[in-house]
């Protein structure tokens, strides 16, 4: 479907020169390089990074756009998604004027970027099974908001979100929805980058921090049409993903059998957790989960979680959010850890509060 962009960007953005690298102005990879005033001798490290890399990680694209069914054109890569979301205010929001809608309980980078671009979040909560109300979004809208956003599946709830709700806020908004799905490779519903050639408004966040195991490399996919891609590339840091990131991504991503092999083992502990907490009488409600925690509610959660702590268990205490009082998240770990999560709670109830 045909969205023109241009009346939803910042009117600065619309005729922005960007920087030009040096390898902007040549991009070929043979040669003797004297132009971006780099250290000609090799680096202090055994491996040699002492040459800038490709900006627009055009290799790295080009094997993502064969996993995801995408073109490579349709492809942003960031420092983790958070970077994406950054840029996202930056491209579209008009500081002190414009507004973005969430939808709690969610991940909580959107509303802090928000807050640091001086950009209005308004918080349309989510039902008590932590699916959309769609009119109420529908109705918060002005002519000054620019972005939803909608995590699917949700953080911290796990659960996927109705389709045809996404679907409805993406055909009847006129701004940008973002579809977050950090968390696909966990669960049954096909991905919302299917539709990117029928919808121009609709951008689709996906990460290598949870199933592909590379946190700690930080590298974050935007998949939107082609115009989306090139405004966020314009105004990007000219080298926003490491050399040393590209290459181990790109070796990373041809062992695809080993990561569904990992998701595999994710779910079926996701299961033996489910399983295991469903056996304890002061478990009050474990929330269906397609990501790869629980969200579990239970009596004393805060007392619990310090508890957790002391046991040098760690999970994440959520009942402070909305929606979420007295559940803690607990993240799938391996079977030995699980064991021990199960016994240590089992501690804890036994000990602390006579359950």
């Amino acid at each position: 479907m045909k969205f023109d962009l241009t009346p939803l960007l910042r009117p600065h953005i619309v005729d922005l020169l960007p920087y030009t690298s040096a390898r902007d102005e040549y991009t070929g990879k043979e040669g003797i390089f004297l132009d971006a005033n780099e250290n000609p001798y090799g680096s202090v490290t055994d491996q040699d990074f002492n040459r800038y890399p490709d900006p627009y990680q055009l290799d790295l694209k080009a094997e993502i756009a064969k996993i995801k069914q995408v073109k490579p054109s349709q492809i942003f890569l960031g420092n983790g998604s958070d970077e994406a979301i950054d840029l996202l205010f930056r491209a579209f929001c008009n500081p002190g004027q414009d507004n973005v809608i969430i939808l709690p309980p969610t991940y909580g980078m959107y509303e802090v970027s928000a807050g640091i671009n001086d950009v209005e979040t308004r918080r349309v909560p989510l039902t008590e099974d932590f699916q959309l109300q769609t009119d109420k979004i529908l109705d918060a809208v002005d002519q000054h908001t620019k972005i939803i956003f909608v995590c699917s599946p949700n953080n911290p709830s796990g659960n996927k979100v109705n389709r045809e709700d996404i679907l409805r806020l993406i055909q009847e908004f006129h701004g940008l929805v973002v579809v977050d799905e950090a968390y696909i490779d966990f669960s049954d519903e096909p991905s919302f980058t299917n539709l990117l050639p029928e919808y121009g408004n609709l951008l689709v966040m996906q990460t290598f921090s949870k199933a592909w195991g590379l946190a700690s490399l930080r590298l974050g996919m935007a998949f939107a049409s082609k115009a989306m891609i090139k405004i966020l590339n314009r105004i990007k840091p000219p080298y926003n993903i490491s050399g040393l990131t590209q290459e181990t991504v790109l070796a990373a991503i041809k062992n695809v059998d080993k990561v569904n092999a990992m998701i595999a083992d994710m779910l079926q502990e996701r299961d033996f957790l489910k399983e295991e907490m469903a056996k304890l009488d002061f478990v009050e409600k474990i929330h269906p989960s397609h990501a790869n925690f629980l969200l579990v509610k239970m009596p004393n959660a805060n007392h619990v979680y310090d508890d957790l702590i002391e046991e040098q268990i760690i999970v994440r205490n959520r009942s402070k959010v909305q929606l979420c009082e007295d559940c803690l998240r607990i993240s799938v770990g391996t079977r030995a850890e699980n064991v021990a999560f199960i016994d240590a709670l089992k501690k804890i109830y036994a000990e602390s509060f006579n359950l």
